[in-house]
């Protein structure tokens, strides 16, 4: 096993115990919980009175501490609908729910307003707002629509647009092809056949993320490039529909490797091709990922 494999599986082990470990495969910020601890609470007033064990497991591993704790609970109750459209939200009472400062609730409903969930306005105070205005490609929103009663439109809409996505920067990174990159993806198809047999999940995600992140960045195309981070949310998001790239088999790895070959050809038209049967939801799965919708 490569030097490069061999660190990839110590930062996994690292990261599922919860442990920070160096390296630029840190940036990726892998859920650790599972479907069931991600669930927000039922209503506003059944809150309990500190952070929930929600808020304080997802912030905690992205270091944001208690900013980021309230941030990640109300962002959940806000896209589960239980502070739902044109709610009011008081600084002070969420100061009182949450026993956090007001400096804290202040910055926390900065970055909600950033994300197009909540408004500010003079005389009118801070509501929440529709559904219509939220910045759907935010990483936070896509990841507590996809935990929340909103899942499976979320995981569908996903899968469909890394379906419309990931081709064409195929189809683009094969004009791109450098040496350095080829050698990254390929130690990338060796960790995921080495985490495959050793039954390793979180690992072969790891890598699965970084191979199709790699394919958007040597793509040449910077409008492409800035979607990288729906494609690592998409990734991270376990339980939809099922691609070649869910569920780790020896086809799904022929195609991986495949890939590859077809970008060092400087093929693009197989690189393309060969996605779209990477990205196909397996037959035995219902809910499959269509070619675009005819309107």
């Amino acid at each position: 096993m490569s030097t490069l494999a061999h660190t990839m599986m110590t930062a996994a082990r690292s990261a599922d115990s919860g442990l920070s470990s160096p390296g630029e495969l840190d940036r990726y910020p892998f859920a650790e919980s599972p479907v069931g601890d991600r669930v927000g609470t039922s209503a506003w007033d059944g809150t309990e009175p500190e952070l929930g064990r929600v808020g304080r497991r997802a912030a905690g591993s992205r270091g944001r501490g208690l900013h980021g704790q309230l941030v990640q609970q109300l962002g959940q109750m806000i896209v589960s609908g239980d502070l739902g459209a044109d709610r009011p939200l008081v600084p002070e009472e969420i100061g009182q729910r949450f026993e956090v400062s007001r400096t804290v609730v202040r910055e926390s409903l900065r970055v909600l307003e950033a994300k197009g969930l909540v408004s500010a306005r003079p005389n009118v105070g801070t509501r929440v707002r529709p559904v219509s205005d939220w910045n759907l490609l935010d990483p936070d929103i896509i990841e507590w629509r996809a935990f929340g009663p909103q899942r499976d439109d979320q995981r569908r809409e996903l899968s469909e647009l890394r379906w419309t996505i990931e081709p064409l920067a195929a189809r683009l990174a094969a004009g791109h092809g450098r040496e350095e990159v080829q050698q990254r993806l390929t130690d990338m198809v060796e960790i995921m056949n080495h985490a495959m047999t050793q039954g390793d999940a979180l690992t072969f995600s790891r890598a699965d993320a970084e191979f199709h992140s790699l394919l958007i960045q040597v793509a040449g195309n910077r409008m492409l490039e800035h979607l990288f981070g729906i494609v690592s949310a998409a990734l991270q998001v376990s339980g939809g529909p099922v691609t070649g790239c869910d569920r780790p088999s020896e086809v799904s790895m022929t195609h991986h490797a495949r890939i590859i070959d077809t970008l060092a050809a400087g093929d693009g038209a197989a690189a393309e091709a060969t996605m779209r049967q990477l990205l196909t939801v397996q037959p035995e799965v219902e809910r499959v990922v269509p070619a675009p919708r005819e309107h």
